[in-house]
């Protein structure tokens, strides 16, 4: 049984810094990719940034050069690095899984965290 626990979140103004982390529980496999994802109220949910087993990241257009994602093997924790935070980075961030490694289906999902930009 895999459970991801969001923490980190919180309210900051414009132009400045949080970090998120996910604590990661269960079996996951070595190939698993992680991702971060956010969902602001009456948008969709999208993906923010993804890091595979390789240490390959990838991020969302619109948080490249703000964001950075990193995987703490040793503590089992994914995090996210947040700096220079727009208003339209306001949302709820999610913390996924997914364990074939392929970074495309995201089959395991923490609660989520709030972060508010105002």
């Amino acid at each position: 049984h895999v459970q991801l626990v969001e923490s980190g979140g919180g309210s900051v103004q414009p132009g400045g810094s949080l970090g998120l982390s996910c604590s990661i529980t269960g079996s996951l496999t070595g190939r698993s990719c992680m991702g971060w994802f956010r969902q602001a109220p009456g948008k969709e949910r999208e993906g923010v940034a993804t890091i595979d087993s390789d240490g390959n990241s990838t991020y969302a257009d619109s948080v490249k050069g703000r964001f950075t994602i990193s995987l703490d093997n040793d503590k089992n924790t994914l995090l996210l690095q947040m700096n220079s935070l727009k208003p339209e980075d306001t949302a709820m961030y999610y913390c996924a899984a997914d364990s074939r490694g392929s970074c495309e289906s995201f089959g395991y999902w923490g609660q989520g965290t709030q972060v508010t930009v105002s």
